[in-house]
């Protein structure tokens, strides 16, 4: 058992790269000249702005690149959840005389589901959600059951942020090129992480987020690829080619390319060892205590996820109790702390309230070490052994800590 003064002198592990990773140093040397010397605004003619222009138009050029895309195709953003709303609002108002049925999955990001709620209780359209398989795989069949003539968007995420599983993006895509409707993906846990590539997979419109990849906060991209028919739902000064107005976070998108840049050069290598530190993490807790088990699909998932859950027990309380520890795991999406309903990513897969609340996300990021995820199996598994027979950390009893996206 880990004693207090123990747990004073253990360094931190971080075990929540799915809700954000650290900065990588390389990326804040990239981005330094334009907080302080570079500082125009790139609509600016002068020399400090058309320094600025060709900081953006350059990161451009590496977004597009490394997405498989042209650079006229990429929209920056203020992130993730910015680019998948004006993904789903931009087609649907520009796409509303041909048709008002969008078909999203049950287990997309809040910033899908709710944008698509959004348009279904205020302007008359229909949503169909369809449900995963009990591995969180999302069918291509019914996607294809749930099209209709009037079907002007199909969005499923590449990669879930909870459980981690791929989906089968480029099979519904050629489905939905086939049948002539949009097809937009969440990409923001996949990008950075594993091979995405526009073309190869049909994607009309694709949403990313810097800091999932070792960038800066507060900046991402929507690839819109070119041709389709879609409305910016920001207006103002006309940048971003009139499609995204206001001025450019120029040091965030020099960032982000940076950043973008480095996780594809690495990435065949870092996935190989973040691969085998994970599977090492759930086959010694899983050893250790049978009863714990793997959420989601075993091998189709995001290299460093790892979605436990753990009976009898809240989450809450284990992402507590092993913060006292110094090991930082969340429950779900951070973008919905706060909450106290289960996650709707674990009732789709058809879990019980109780047996959704009993889950924690370990996600490992490419600082980690084989040291640090031993380390972490054993407070696990002291943390839920002590809970779980003390029965005072029952699920319902506690509410809910911070969780990640």
């Amino acid at each position: 058992m880990v004693t207090l003064q123990e747990v004073q002198f253990m360094p931190p592990i971080y075990l929540d790269h799915a809700a954000t990773t650290p900065l990588d140093r390389r990326v804040r040397e990239a981005m330094e000249p334009y907080l302080t010397d570079v500082f125009g605004n790139p609509s600016s003619i002068h020399r400090q702005g058309q320094q600025a222009r060709m900081a953006v138009d350059g990161s451009r050029e590496t977004v597009a690149w490394m997405l498989g895309a042209a650079a006229t195709e990429i929209v920056f953003t203020g992130g993730g959840t910015e680019a998948d709303n004006a993904a789903i609002y931009g087609v649907a108002w520009a796409n509303r005389d041909r048709g008002r049925h969008i078909v999203t999955s049950a287990i997309e990001h809040e910033a899908v589901l709710e944008a698509s709620a959004y348009l279904e209780s205020q302007h008359d359209f229909e949503v169909s959600r369809v449900m995963p398989g009990s591995e969180g795989i999302v069918s291509v069949a019914d996607i294809e059951a749930a099209l209709r003539p009037d079907t002007v968007l199909v969005s499923v995420m590449y990669a879930n942020n909870e459980i981690g599983t791929i989906q089968p993006v480029g099979d519904i895509g050629l489905l939905c090129r086939s049948r002539g409707v949009l097809f937009h993906v969440d990409a923001v846990q996949a990008v950075g992480t594993i091979p995405v590539d526009v073309g190869r997979d049909t994607i009309d419109l694709l949403s990313l987020s810097a800091h999932k990849f070792y960038g800066p906060k507060g900046v991402g991209a929507l690839y819109v690829r070119s041709g389709i028919h879609w409305w910016p739902s920001q207006l103002g000064g006309g940048q971003e080619r009139r499609r995204r107005s206001g001025t450019e976070n120029v040091a965030g998108i020099v960032g982000m390319a940076k950043a973008l840049s480095l996780a594809c050069e690495s990435m065949d290598e870092t996935s190989t060892r973040i691969v085998e530190l994970r599977n090492h993490l759930i086959e010694a807790a899983c050893s250790a205590v049978p009863e714990i088990g793997l959420n989601g699909d075993p091998d189709r998932r995001l290299p460093g996820n790892a979605n436990l859950r753990f009976p009898g027990v809240q989450g809450e309380s284990m992402v507590t109790a092993l913060d006292t520890l110094g090991i930082m795991v969340s429950t779900g999406s951070a973008c919905a702390s706060g909450s106290v309903e289960p996650s709707h990513v674990l009732r789709a897969l058809g879990d019980s309230n109780a047996e959704a609340r009993s889950a924690v996300r370990v996600t490992i990021g490419r600082q980690n070490t084989r040291e640090e995820v031993d380390s972490a199996v054993r407070s696990i598994v002291e943390v839920y052994r002590r809970l779980r027979d003390s029965g005072v950390a029952r699920p319902g009893m506690l509410q809910p800590v911070a969780a990640s996206r």
